[in-house]
């Protein structure tokens, strides 16, 4: 097996019928894991498969409510018994609800912190013993440039992401021991559907970001196919707690 080898591998990803997640999955799939895709969206779902067919990978879809602590557990063993193994579980799935905080509701904090921040916690906790009875594993964790940034509008967003990065160090620290490595990936601005929505929302965001990005262009999903090779790769299994920024260059400028 080469480093960046992963063949006979399976790869979970949360939200994985599209965005980021759709985008980690063909990355999986040119580097020959078996992909699990896992969300609500069953019609979207069967898209992304026959994307992820075409580039000859085994692949399936799972129906996962991440705000349901027994559908994280169920999907994760239902991987589990069809293809005897989990080796890269990605955390993906997210939301977001974007109001100043004194407009937020008890409603609206716990619908984002339980979608981006729980659930990668349960997820995390189902893998956990397949991966150690494995001999290791790979958990990514999806953050966000929130976790470096202050915005006024994304308060129970930014506090899931910020969240995220040191939920990651501390399992990072916890499972090193068991060869798991857990890192986290923080998005910049890229072209999804939730980003969409926030340049609707947002006046005058659209340029904002372009005159800050040195690259020039929004990211797109694509762009996170070769982070999710490599940190769920033989080529990462020396890297563990790190948040890597994948925006273009946009945290870096002044």
């Amino acid at each position: 097996m080469t480093i960046f080898d992963l063949q006979k591998r399976v790869a979970f990803i949360t939200g994985g019928n599209g965005g980021i997640g759709l985008g980690m999955a063909k990355g999986f799939a040119s580097s020959g894991a078996t992909v699990v895709i896992a969300g609500r969206n069953q019609t979207k779902a069967q898209s992304a498969l026959s994307e992820l067919r075409l580039l000859g990978a085994q692949a399936e879809f799972v129906e996962l409510d991440v705000l349901i602590e027994a559908s994280c557990y169920r999907a994760i063993e239902h991987a589990v018994e069809r293809y005897g193994r989990l080796d890269v579980l990605v955390n993906n799935a997210g939301t977001s609800v974007r109001k100043p905080p004194e407009d937020l509701t008890a409603q609206d904090w716990h619908l984002v912190m339980n979608t981006n921040l729980t659930s990668a916690f349960l997820c995390s906790h189902a893998a956990y013993p397949h991966m150690l009875r494995a001999g290791g594993g790979k958990i990514i964790n999806i953050g966000s440039m929130m976790s470096i940034f202050g915005m006024p509008y994304a308060t129970a967003y930014a506090a899931s992401k910020g969240g995220i990065v040191q939920m990651t160090r501390a399992m990072a620290t916890a499972w090193a021991k068991d060869n798991i490595q857990v890192n986290t990936i923080l998005p910049g601005w890229i072209d999804t559907d939730l980003s969409r929505s926030a340049r609707q929302q947002v006046s005058g965001l659209h340029e904002k970001v372009l005159a800050r990005t040195p690259a020039q262009r929004w990211g797109t999903p694509e762009d996170f196919a070769g982070i999710a090779v490599f940190l769920g790769s033989p080529a990462s299994n020396f890297i563990t707690g790190v948040a890597i920024p994948v925006d273009g260059g946009y945290s870096i400028q002044g």
